[in-house]
């Protein structure tokens, strides 16, 4: 992995602090390395905070069953980390063990390319921090709650796991490409705030959404937003929001379908969206159909 020059280390900083509330950072970047990794220090957490993880962890797991796919919900409860802000280690070996990944702790935001890099060599980053209590129900960056509990859980089916690698290889060639921007969208509306269907409806495997808590029922319930067939090149041209509910989602048929639509060279894909204007996020294509919501 290339190494981050103490310049560019250091205007990224400063781009966060810039548009972080107050202008400070949440993490300690003073502690990363060159790939911006940090140890995971299990003594630093406070039995409050411990105590807020479990407070986050039980409202989130009530709202799972008939609404989080069941991949999802078998590994949370494999992940045994109802308790407290879980130890990455002890994850990582398990994880390591079922399809290769391990987890790195980061803490915080990191470089596009930086990310990318840890996707493309099997590794999740994932922030050390927790919120504080005032932002129980709403944060703006990802903490260690969103990004373990949302993310983890489908890091141990083989083909999501897969997918997501390829997704890393991707994105650090379409970097140079202009494309950027393109995946971006497909991260968003697929690994954030993606809808899968099952024999019993539609099933949330979105991290976005299983880390929140109002948008669990809209998503599946709401007659608002459009819920459409996830088409990589559609979804790539749709902007998003990320301080609302979304106004669309896409959905797929399994996991293995995401994988086969996101394998191909995605080059004519950014050449074609480059001639056109992002839709709206409500937006809905002459002949597209929304799915409808799942009955209450």
């Amino acid at each position: 992995m290339n190494s981050t020059s103490d310049i560019e280390q250091a205007e990224f900083l400063q781009t966060l602090a810039s548009k972080s509330t107050g202008g400070t950072l949440r993490g300690d970047y003073a502690q990363a390395d060159a790939h911006y990794v940090v140890q995971q220090d299990m003594a630093t957490y406070t039995p409050a905070q411990h105590a807020l993880w479990r407070r986050l962890y039980q409202r989130q797991a009530k709202l799972l069953p008939g609404r989080a796919c069941d991949v999802f919900i078998e590994n949370l409860v494999a992940l045994d980390a109802a308790d407290g802000i879980p130890e990455f280690a002890r994850t990582s070996k398990a994880l390591f063990t079922a399809t290769g990944w391990v987890l790195v702790a980061v803490p915080g935001l990191v470089p596009d390319h930086i990310f990318f890099e840890h996707l493309a060599q099997k590794r999740f980053p994932v922030t050390v921090w927790l919120r504080e209590e005032h932002e129980f129900d709403y944060i703006v960056e990802p903490d260690v709650f969103h990004d373990f509990f949302g993310h983890v859980p489908l890091l141990f089916n083989p083909v999501f796991a897969a997918h997501l690698q390829a997704y890393g290889k991707g994105a650090l060639k379409a970097m140079p490409l202009g494309g950027l921007d393109y995946l971006a969208r497909l991260y968003w509306y697929t690994i954030e705030f993606g809808l899968i269907r099952s024999a019993q409806g539609l099933r949330i495997y979105g991290a976005g959404i299983l880390s929140s808590a109002g948008e669990i029922e809209y998503s599946l319930h709401s007659p608002v937003p459009n819920r459409l067939r996830l088409d990589v090149e559609r979804v790539m041209g749709t902007s998003f929001k990320i301080d609302a509910y979304q106004e669309s989602y896409f959905v797929i048929d399994d996991f293995e379908q995401l994988f086969h639509d996101t394998e191909p060279d995605f080059t004519p894909l950014y050449a074609r969206l480059k001639l056109r204007q992002p839709m709206p996020a409500n937006t809905l294509l002459a002949g597209e159909m929304t799915l409808p919501p799942n009955a209450e």
